[in-house]
């Protein structure tokens, strides 16, 4: 079910260029499923046209709050809004991550880098309230792409952090330290949201380690409706390869589903 609903702005948090909104949303709340995102009408007027596809943050109650980082004119207007602001948004849109029952006791690795930790939130605490125990993993180019770092310890989750600039945390691509990490570690299964090359590595490792994994795909979106076939990705199911609507049959994707650009061009 998909809701076009008014949602008031209640709070905004920012860190340079990264914002986190809390909305009034009860319907979306109540509707939402981790990995799952909403459209955003940004302006008023037809510049820009089109909404911006934005992953949920977490849903609790009567709220939904989005975390997002400016990437261009759509992103920048949406940073400007101001609490009591109204947003008219669309959703929730898309396919989740699977939550499994047999997840429960065991060690489940949530790989986040940059904006790509967004959904990992609301992930992570229905990981926990299913009994699970997620490791999260949050990579950054330096220490100020990480301003989520202190929300996630605070809900006492198990946190590793990695800069690519060695400025907080572990010294490298936050592939590399989910590397490291396995070398003494067998999690069940591993989440990844992020640059789309940071989850082809990850898909190969995890290909490597046979744990299997799902991975939640960005991409410019025409409507979020599956409508106007405006981000097809290629997918391979049942021995078939086809382009599928990322918006519609994902964003999120098992592992073995996703054929990677670099493939796509081999």
């Amino acid at each position: 079910m998909v809701i076009d609903r008014k949602a008031r702005i209640i709070e905004v948090q920012d860190w340079d260029d990264y914002f986190l909104f809390r909305l009034e949303s009860p319907e979306i709340a109540r509707l939402s499923q981790p990995g799952q995102f909403i459209m955003i009408k940004v302006s008023e007027t037809t510049n820009p046209l089109l909404r911006r596809p934005i992953s949920l943050h977490n849903c609790t109650g009567r709220e939904v709050e989005i975390f997002f980082q400016i990437a261009g004119k759509g992103t920048r207007l949406l940073s400007q809004k101001k609490a009591g602001d109204i947003l008219d948004i669309l959703g929730p849109l898309g396919r989740g991550f699977s939550i499994k029952n047999e997840f429960k006791g065991k060690e489940i690795f949530c790989v986040g880098g940059g904006r790509g930790i967004a959904p990992l939130y609301y992930l992570a605490r229905e990981l926990s309230a299913a009994g699970a125990r997620p490791v999260i993993f949050y990579g950054g180019r330096t220490s100020a792409d990480l301003p989520l770092k202190s929300r996630f310890e605070q809900a006492d989750w198990e946190v590793k952090v990695s800069t690519d600039d060695g400025s907080l945390g572990f010294s490298g691509l936050v592939t590399s330290l989910v590397e490291s990490e396995l070398r003494h570690r067998t999690p069940t299964f591993l989440f990844a949201c992020g640059p789309e090359a940071m989850m082809e590595k990850l898909a190969e490792i995890c290909r490597k380690e046979n744990l299997p994994a799902e991975f939640s795909l960005e991409s410019i979106m025409g409507c979020g409706l599956g409508a106007c076939w405006g981000c097809v990705k290629k997918i391979r199911r049942n021995g078939e390869t086809k382009y599928l609507k990322i918006c519609q049959d994902g964003p999120v994707f098992s592992r073995d589903e996703i054929v990677w650009q670099e493939k796509e061009n081999g």
